[in-house]
């Protein structure tokens, strides 16, 4: 299988049980991939741009993992774009470094996935990676795992099956690519 960065751009991973439960399942599922939880690594936003992206080049597949958050992904994950898709790296005429990865994205809403059109809400993915040379592949979503779920011991189940699941739709996908 080819090299997986997996990049979780949870907030708060501590305070999580959808977005967890996927990463541990991704981490049991595909053990030779790599996960980077920006929360635990940069909690104060301040990017190691360097690291990132020796990363993302020994990367094949990168995947995006994410709670959406008004209707985006979190601040951090936008933060660690920024830091690291640089010029010269990611794009110009001498940034070609992610040329012909290929981009996944994994998300999770409190809301229902027919609330709004997701897809139309992370264009700004899809155009990222068309900009850098990235293929985009596609995204797994799951919705309906709000974090008021969380108080009811069959809710909470519920969140837990969908997280189980919305993994191995994600595995499935990956070992397709």
């Amino acid at each position: 299988m080819k090299n997986i960065l997996i990049v979780s751009g949870h907030t708060d991973l501590n305070d999580s049980v959808a977005n967890k439960r996927i990463l541990d399942t991704l981490a049991e599922k595909l053990p030779q991939s790599r996960q980077v939880h920006l929360d635990s690594l940069y909690p104060d936003f301040a990017i190691d741009a360097a690291a990132e992206q020796e990363k993302l080049l020994w990367a094949d597949v990168i995947v995006l993992q994410f709670p959406v958050f008004w209707f985006s992904a979190p601040s951090i994950l936008h933060r660690w774009m920024e830091q690291t898709f640089l010029h010269g790296f990611s794009h110009g005429s001498q940034g070609d470094k992610l040329h012909g990865k290929k981009l996944v994205l994994s998300y999770t809403t409190g809301a229902p996935l027919d609330a709004v059109n997701f897809d139309e809400c992370f264009l700004f993915l899809r155009a990222a990676a068309q900009f850098t040379g990235m293929e985009y592949v596609g995204a797994v979503a799951t919705g309906a795992v709000s974090y008021d779920m969380r108080q009811d011991a069959s809710l909470l189940a519920e969140i837990n099956r969908k997280s189980a699941e919305h993994a191995e739709r994600l595995v499935n996908l990956l070992q397709g690519c």
